[in-house]
């Protein structure tokens, strides 16, 4: 049996995670509760996972592993910033 639609549907539910909690991230503004380890770990697997898949199996889910990373690094983005915004928060 192909393992592709089963690796697939393990990424998807990922993807379907990440959106979400960068927007709960960016509609919070604050760091607080954030674990910026906790993406950095994620987004190293996830380039882990794309640097396998470049090297011995590159596929269409390959796409899907760049699309989370992605997302991933756009969580890291909203965190910074929300940490600045608690920095400026702070200094009042």
């Amino acid at each position: 049996m192909d393992r592709i639609p089963f690796e697939a549907i393990m990424i998807l539910c990922f993807f379907a995670f990440w959106p979400i909690s960068v927007r709960r991230c960016w509609r919070a503004k604050t760091a607080k509760g954030t674990s910026i380890t906790s993406y950095i770990v994620a987004l190293a697997g996830y380039i882990s996972g794309i640097t396998y898949k470049i090297l011995h199996n590159f596929d269409w889910v390959t796409a899907l592993y760049c699309i989370n990373a992605i997302t991933i690094l756009i969580g890291i983005l909203v965190y910074l910033r929300n940490k600045n915004l608690d920095n400026k928060t702070e200094n009042i």
